[in-house]
């Protein structure tokens, strides 16, 4: 009988083998412990020190979440509930490429904080709660689809950046709906100017032909019911740069889902 069978068999053997066990997890974490201990994670927005993901309850108490009624098509939030299926007047007066759009919470100052510490301070560990919020808040775009794009980084700006904040959002989100994330499927062909404080017509203008489907990526767009993953949408130029170029690749469809967009006003129905 080898060493390991006397252990089991004998009653402080069936003791010792478990304690052996606890005793090598308890050693193999104390380097993460002691610098959980030295380095606490800090609230993203009021930088208290957190448990969790990186957003404290206060703080999270001042996310202002989306949730009905809202325009079918855009999902911008109503002052009042019209009643299924109705448009805003933005939805009817411009109607975008994509068919229809949702987000998690309103860009406000802590969503805002949440965001640009994703997308430029490598704050990664926000993506898997981030994207829990967005598969709730897309979970009918999510039943429908056949697979999700991120929205793509130039590949001068993501060589600075290192990742993309969308495909560390769809990777969440996709494992969660058990959706395929198509991370190759759109491409940016050129670089853009940050769009960050230019106007809705310059917005659209610094996208235009800016993303592409390459030729040997259209099979897996073709036919499918693609939800475009991003983090804000501000004026939608972007997203909808992005649709009408898988659209062209003959995506059967295109939603898309953000974490935050902007709300300038809460907006009526037609």
């Amino acid at each position: 009988m080898s060493g390991l069978d006397q252990a089991s068999s004998h009653p402080s053997g069936r003791l010792r083998l478990p304690l052996l066990g606890m005793l090598r997890t308890a050693l193999t974490s104390l380097p993460r412990l002691a610098l959980d201990i030295a380095l606490p994670t800090l609230c993203v927005s009021c930088r208290e020190p957190v448990s969790g993901e990186g957003v404290c309850a206060a703080c999270w108490a001042k996310l202002s979440f989306i949730a009905p009624p809202f325009c079918a098509r855009l999902g911008i939030p109503f002052v009042y509930d019209p009643g299924p299926g109705l448009l805003s007047m933005q939805a009817i007066a411009n109607p975008p490429a994509y068919q229809r759009a949702r987000a998690a919470v309103r860009y406000d100052e802590v969503a805002r904080t949440m965001v640009h510490a994703l997308k430029y301070q490598d704050r990664t560990d926000l993506a898997p709660a981030m994207g829990r919020w967005m598969a709730r808040a897309g979970q009918e775009l999510l039943s429908e689809a056949d697979a999700l794009v991120p929205v793509p980084l130039h590949w001068r700006r993501g060589w600075s950046r290192r990742y993309n904040q969308s495909g560390a959002l769809a990777a969440v989100i996709g494992k969660s709906a058990d959706l395929p994330v198509l991370g190759n499927a759109l491409r940016r062909v050129r670089p853009t100017l940050q769009q960050v404080g230019l106007s809705k017509a310059d917005r659209a203008l610094n996208v235009q032909g800016a993303f592409k489907v390459p030729l040997e990526n259209k099979s897996s767009v073709q036919g499918r019911r693609i939800v475009l993953i991003d983090d804000v949408l501000t004026s939608g130029a972007t997203v909808d740069a992005c649709a009408r170029a898988l659209l062209r690749a003959r995506a059967a469809s295109v939603d898309v889902l953000v974490f935050s967009r902007v709300v300038d006003t809460l907006q009526s129905p037609i």
